[in-house]
């Protein structure tokens, strides 16, 4: 019996030593969302929501190793953070890897968003608007703060004073401030604008009458997960990180998944 005893007591060290040598508790991983861009990355009292957003919760639910925290967060903020080695990862950045040198890789194209020029209809009467951007010189167009849409003919034209910028923080900003003439047109994704316009029409911030014209497609763009590629022992983890979040994302777009997901997410909005 003391025979037994002793070999039931080894094995029971046996299995406690093993066990307690093979967990590993998960990764902590903080990824940063932007926070004033609906319907596709926005906050609701600190709460990360979008259509983004929803995508990236069902990918990271599907990870191994891993517990992830999204946090909103102002764009030029998070934008800084990977600047500065301090952000692990930052969506929805467009590709713009010859401006954006500290962010390498992109993950796999998570959505194709279409981005498009509204103006005021005053500011465009007898204008020619469907060329971009000469079509639009001595005009003022108006662009999210720290975002980098239209291309580089129009940053050329900006350079040189043929048009103007007036950046604001977010699409409602850019929406008020075209409301009150500060600016002629405006240049973001044609969903994340008319979303934003339906809100400051129900909350009375601009007339429900009020109408923009939608002019010139600048632009066919693809939103992305986007990873800091500075001081990288930091983030050990990178690679394997990497790998999994775009075999998930891969995977979730063949089978339907991201379609229904965005379907889902417009139709119950109220």
């Amino acid at each position: 019996m003391g025979i037994l005893v002793r070999w039931w007591l080894k094995g029971l060290i046996a299995f406690f030593t093993t066990s307690t040598f093979a967990y590993e508790p998960p990764t902590q991983v903080v990824i940063y969302g932007d926070d004033s861009y609906p319907p596709y990355s926005y906050h609701v009292n600190g709460e990360a929501r979008g259509i983004y957003t929803e995508i990236l919760k069902v990918v990271f639910s599907q990870m191994d190793g891993y517990s992830i925290k999204i946090k909103p967060i102002p764009w030029k903020r998070g934008l800084k953070l990977l600047e500065l080695g301090r952000g692990f990862a930052l969506y929805p950045p467009y590709y713009y890897a010859d401006q954006r040198f500290f962010i390498s890789p992109y993950s796999e194209p998570i959505l194709d968003e279409q981005v498009v020029v509204f103006c005021r209809q005053e500011s465009i009467q007898g204008r020619k608007t469907t060329k971009w951007p000469e079509d639009y010189f001595g005009l003022t167009i108006g662009i999210n703060e720290a975002f980098s849409l239209g291309g580089e003919a129009f940053w050329d034209a900006v350079a040189q004073n043929k048009i103007l910028t007036l950046s604001a923080k977010g699409n409602e900003l850019s929406l008020i401030a075209l409301y009150e003439k500060q600016s002629d047109c405006y240049i973001n994704d044609k969903l994340s604008v008319l979303w934003a316009l339906e809100d400051l029409k129900r909350s009375r911030k601009v007339p429900p009458n009020w109408e923009l014209v939608e002019t010139a497609m600048v632009s066919n763009e693809q939103g992305y997960l986007g990873f800091t590629n500075v001081d990288p022992l930091t983030y050990p983890y990178k690679s394997d990180f990497v790998a999994q979040f775009n075999s998930h994302l891969k995977r979730l777009k063949q089978d339907g998944t991201i379609d229904k997901l965005i379907s889902d997410y417009l139709s119950n909005r109220h």
